[in-house]
């Protein structure tokens, strides 16, 4: 969930700075579910023109603007056909899981350039290039951990289909009800989700700026 004070803080270069980092961190989420897909043998999302860092081809309008006014949403879904992947059984998982990655990349990337940059520069707190990293390291931290929880439709959830057989009861009931139990959690437990979020990002922040 993110906190609707970042795109209604009251200052309009704020906003248009929220609004960039969200983009960006979804853009390049779902480039990477493409760009791993295509990587393993499959030309699904190749010829839906997926393999781009274009944000056209991956920002849901709806998404976005639940995203802002709701705080969760979502981008356009990536196709792949399993039946393509060089890798049959961790293939789905490997496409689905190179979108948490790659905002585990951004939390690294950004976090380091935000370092850099109030560690050798004079920039105020407030300065909007410190604003934007800040946001940058913020959303990617927020869509890693989200898509993690292996909940169908969320990446994470693909990480089921590679239990021991046993598992195949639960695997079946999350497939079946994984939409309804998502729904419930981001109704009802916004708040637990949001302190998961602060506690990492707090740890995070810990030790991206310079005590």
């Amino acid at each position: 969930m993110l906190p609707l004070n970042y795109f209604f803080a009251g200052q309009p270069l704020e906003a248009i700075a929220s609004l960039l980092a969200i983009v960006i961190a979804i853009t390049v989420h779902e480039f990477s579910h493409a760009f791993v897909s295509l990587l393993q043998g499959d030309s699904t999302a190749e010829l839906e023109g997926r393999v781009t860092l274009n944000p056209l081809s991956h920002v849901d309008p709806f998404g976005l603007l639940a995203l802002i006014f709701l705080g969760f949403g979502w981008g356009k879904p990536v196709p792949f056909n399993p039946y393509n992947l060089k890798f049959k059984r961790w293939g789905p998982a490997l496409v689905s899981l190179a979108g948490p990655f790659s905002n585990l990349l951004g939390v690294i990337v950004f976090g380091l350039a935000l370092r850099l940059v109030l560690q050798f520069t004079a920039l105020p707190p407030d300065n909007l290039l410190i604003t934007f990293l800040f946001l940058l390291v913020a959303f990617n931290i927020v869509l890693m951990i989200f898509n993690l929880l292996p909940i169908p439709p969320l990446d994470g959830s693909k990480l089921l289909n590679l239990l021991p057989q046993q598992f195949a009861g639960l695997v079946q009931f999350f497939n079946k009800y994984g939409f309804v139990i998502l729904i419930a959690i981001i109704i009802f437990g916004q708040g637990y989700l949001s302190a998961i979020f602060s506690t990492v990002e707090r740890g995070i922040f810990s030790l991206i700026i310079p005590g």
